[in-house]
């Protein structure tokens, strides 16, 4: 065939190479090898230069959120149940539930011990669900009152159980806030309660006041077994006339406040003289005002918290009962100085109205010793004026000032004598004609009492009159030379040197009437206060105390000005007894004793 007529393509056969999914999609769907997996695999990004313009959009995560996510959540997890089981761990090392009787719908059982103590004691109670309260267990069989020391325990061991709840409530330990005079603690649960839960035993008769044992002290002017049966009272609040301090002042002062605020919290007022130094309080004072209710079972009587329904105040509580939490809820912080301590001062004069009420012989001494002061002050002139009268009231002894120049000594007599003839002159410059001042000044004099014999035969005041000649205690001066023998008798028997009260009240010589000479006069006896004294002891101590409230009664009635050191606790309350207007106001009490005010209880150690 000739060239030009070969018109059939030039074919050439090749092997047909492996098709790579990257290569682009046939021109022609009518290709034999087409395939769709270049719709299921995206070819591998093409290398390029770095874009001059940034691209939109979120940059690829390193990190999948979602395993993030999961990480986060186990290890929540894990810190969530470590927590609980540390929580769960030390509440069951804190409050070991222990078994005991239940009789209410609120279920209570007993913690940190397997069953109550025989002593005296708070103790922590914890309800089903585990939420911790505490309460005072007393057992019915101690006798009442408790031991000073126990009730001072009793009130710093109730503060360490009722922090230590509140820490079990809050799963941490907290530095606790100041609580004020009045915070009621809702953990407490107090006693009646806790034995309506079968948390405490109680007594057995409950309708009897009585303890087990006839050991139920002895509450002033309350009859046991009377034909009238009262109901026990809804709050009550008992003071305890029992102190390891021999003086008789701030066992007054502490329990007229008592006695006012008792009134101001509208609770029942008791008074208890079981163990007190000077015997029984009615051989001094006329009982009480009694409420028309009977007092509870001694073993609801708790010195803390103060919120308890039936409270005990003793010396030995004074700073929980008259501490720093209660001179800022009464103190009146708009006034300045003394001033703030008014509702205060009015809350012991309450208490000094109701209870300073001598009885027997001593209140008729008083009345005439009174009567009689007042007549010599008194003008027989109409156009004279009376005469001022000055009590003086000088305390040596075991009391020193609080002046540093005299700390260590006594105030001279001469700045007391000095002050009082000031106190007269000013007073009788001011009565008018001259003729009237002298009149004044015929009728005016001074009425000390002491408890330092010698001040009544010193320079200063041996003039004066004695605030009360009833009862004497004499020095060994006095004595020696009452008892001097006559010249010219034969020989005599011997006899024990005497001993004088010198120099003042001291306690260790308070505590050692009554006892046998066995020592010289000059020996070093520690006091043991809490032995029962002798009947000889207590009538010792009787005379002592009788003529100190004699003093302070006469002083108290018949002084229109009245000088003396605010150091001494008979000071102070001498003002009470004179009343805010005159001792305060009008400034008729007069301190000698540097420039300290006047202050109810002295709580400090």
């Amino acid at each position: 065939m000739p060239p030009h007529l070969d018109l059939s393509p030039q074919i050439s056969l090749r092997r047909a190479g492996s098709y790579n999914p990257g290569d682009k999609a046939p021109l022609s769907s009518t290709s034999s090898r087409f395939s769709f997996n270049h719709l299921i695999v995206s070819p591998p990004p093409s290398p390029g230069l770095p874009a001059l313009v940034p691209r939109h959009g979120k940059p690829t995560p390193t990190h999948s959120p979602r395993k993030c996510f999961r990480a986060a959540l186990w290890l929540s997890g894990v810190l969530v149940i470590l927590y609980f089981g540390f929580v769960a761990i030390r509440k069951d090392q804190a409050m070991p539930k222990v078994g005991w009787a239940l009789n209410s719908g609120e279920e209570y059982e007993m913690v940190e011990e397997a069953q109550l103590p025989d002593f005296p004691t708070p103790v922590m109670v914890t309800d089903k669900r585990g939420r911790a309260k505490w309460t005072m267990s007393i057992p019915p069989n101690q006798p009442f009152p408790l031991q000073p020391k126990q009730y001072a325990e009793l009130c710093s061991q109730s503060v360490e159980v009722a922090d230590h709840v509140i820490d079990l409530h809050r799963h941490t330990q907290v530095d606790h806030a100041h609580y004020g005079y009045y915070h009621v603690d809702k953990n407490f649960m107090d006693v009646a309660d806790a034995e309506a839960h079968g948390l405490l035993p109680g007594p057995k008769a409950k309708g009897k006041t009585s303890m087990v044992n006839g050991l139920d002290g002895h509450i002033i002017g309350v009859v046991e077994n009377s034909l009238i049966e009262m109901d026990v009272c809804k709050t009550s609040l008992t003071f305890v006339l029992e102190t390891s301090n021999a003086g008789m002042g701030k066992t007054l002062m502490m329990l007229w406040i008592a006695y006012g605020l008792a009134e101001k919290e509208g609770r029942a007022f008791f008074l208890d003289d079981s163990r007190w130094a000077y015997g029984s309080y009615t051989n001094f004072f006329h009982p009480p005002p009694l409420p028309n209710c009977r007092p509870p079972p001694r073993h609801e009587m708790i010195p803390c918290p103060h919120h308890a329904r039936h409270l005990v105040v003793s010396a030995a509580t004074v700073y929980h009962t008259f501490g720093g939490a209660f001179s800022e809820e009464f103190e009146d912080p708009k006034k300045m100085e003394v001033f703030r301590q008014k509702p205060i001062f009015d809350m012991a004069r309450k208490g000094a109205e109701a209870l300073f009420r001598l009885v027997g012989s001593d209140a008729d001494y008083v009345k005439g010793r009174v009567e009689e002061l007042r007549t010599k002050s008194m003008s027989d002139s109409e156009e004279i004026k009376d005469g001022i009268i000055v009590g003086i009231h000088v305390r040596h002894g075991d009391r020193h000032p609080y002046s540093f120049e005299y700390r260590d000594s006594y105030i001279p007599l001469d700045q007391y004598s000095n002050k009082a003839n000031a106190l007269l002159h000013e007073a009788l410059n001011s009565s008018g004609a001259n003729g009237e001042e002298n009149g004044m000044a015929e009728r005016s004099f001074f009425v000390v009492a002491s408890d330092d014999p010698d001040v009544y035969e010193s320079d200063e005041f041996s003039h004066a009159y004695r605030a009360q000649e009833q009862i004497k205690l004499a020095s060994k001066s006095t004595l020696d030379t009452a008892n001097k023998p006559k010249q010219n008798v034969g020989i005599r028997k011997f006899e024990d040197e005497a001993v004088g009260w010198e120099g003042g009240f001291f306690a260790p010589m308070f505590w050692s009437l009554g006892k046998p000479t066995v020592l010289p006069a000059t020996a070093v006896e520690p006091s043991d206060t809490s032995l029962q004294p002798t009947s000889e002891a207590l009538r010792l101590r009787e005379f002592v105390g009788r003529a100190y409230l004699m003093d302070l009664a006469v002083l108290g009635a018949t002084s229109d000005y009245l000088v003396c050191t605010i150091s001494s606790m008979g000071c102070r309350l001498l003002a009470i007894m004179m009343g805010w207007e005159d001792a305060i106001e009008k400034k008729r009490h007069i301190n000698i004793d540097g420039d300290f005010e006047w202050r109810g209880v002295s709580w400090r150690h």
